[in-house]
């Protein structure tokens, strides 16, 4: 599985977590992933970067950042993480964002570079409304259940 291939290279993970196909990077072994954490499909890792620029005249040079994402945390899909990053508790950080900064615990960043958009308060106070409670069902029921559910019921943007 994609998580037991991060664990074999250093990635450390907590409890109850969804890691999809991810990059790790070079450094994986500089991550490390809290409890409940899901990582989707496309997100990469970068613990370090733009070295190569200044090797000339410092042919050494070689820069690295940890990357530590805590606890109850969403990335979405092809979301970059970058050097020295934290991510707090219960965030959510949008698909396709790019995390040039720490993020503070509660938030929801998105965009390139990823910035605030609101709060996970906010967001689910807004959609516990729109609960279809379709969580446990199978597919089958789900798509005649969906297919049937009155317009005013989904989520409008």
């Amino acid at each position: 599985t994609p998580e037991r291939y991060a664990r074999y290279h250093g990635v450390k993970i907590g409890k109850n977590c969804d890691i999809q196909k991810v990059s790790f990077g070079s450094e994986p072994y500089l991550i490390e992933i809290g409890n409940h954490v899901q990582i989707t499909s496309g997100v990469k890792f970068f613990t370090h970067g733009g070295g190569w620029v200044f090797r000339d005249k410092h042919p050494l040079l070689d820069t690295f950042g940890k990357i530590k994402v805590k606890n109850n945390v969403y990335i979405g899909n092809n979301s970059l993480i970058l050097p020295g990053v934290t991510i707090g508790n219960d965030v959510i950080i949008g698909a396709g964002s790019v995390v040039t900064k720490s993020v503070d615990s509660g938030m929801i960043v998105a965009g390139n570079p990823a910035k605030v958009i609101g709060s996970v308060s906010s967001l689910e106070k807004k959609l516990i409304p729109f609960n279809a409670k379709t969580k446990k069902m199978n597919k089958f029921d789900k798509k005649k259940y969906l297919l049937n559910m009155q317009e005013d019921k989904f989520i409008k943007k």
